[in-house]
């Protein structure tokens, strides 16, 4: 038997202590949730990334009463980027969810289909993605999706 350890490193930093851009991002990502349609779960997330070229591009959950047709705030920024913007890579991704009248304390994490969507464009572009994890108690700063999923299957994983 072979055994390894398996870590992230997760930097939580308060509103103060944000750069000014990272802070753009999550004010942008909070908005983005006054677009969301989520009349059934009432759990809105919005998301803003910034592009290579300085764009931000934001997005919200969209549901739809047959649940898995509906989309997270996540892959719908995401896709809109990669559409519109296709040669710019995204350097950081905000999120931030808000229900029940108020922002959670705790930052939400991206469920595994929009983890693998940002592993896929970090493998794109060869280059890391920032993860901003907002909550009121501080925002978790991840400098690289890998830390969200060690273990990745991406393009080159259909070619062994």
């Amino acid at each position: 038997m072979e055994r390894y350890k398996i870590s992230s490193e997760v930097c939580i930093y308060q509103d103060h202590e944000l750069t000014a851009e990272d802070r753009e991002l999550v004010e942008l990502a909070k908005k983005a949730t006054e677009q969301s349609y989520s009349p059934y779960s009432c759990f809105r997330v919005g998301a803003a990334l910034r592009l290579r070229n300085g764009i931000i591009v934001t997005g919200s959950n969209q549901e739809n009463a047959s649940y898995p047709l509906g989309m997270c705030a996540e892959r719908t920024a995401i896709f809109h980027a990669q559409h519109q913007y296709p040669d710019q890579p995204i350097e950081s991704i905000a999120i931030a969810a808000f229900a029940n009248g108020h922002f959670y304390p705790e930052p939400i994490s991206p469920c595994g289909a929009c983890r693998q969507v940002m592993l896929e464009v970090e493998d794109r572009y060869g280059e890391p993605v920032r993860v901003l994890l907002h909550g009121t108690g501080g925002t978790h700063i991840v400098e690289t999706v890998k830390a969200l999923m060690p273990f990745q299957f991406i393009g080159d994983s259909l070619k062994k």
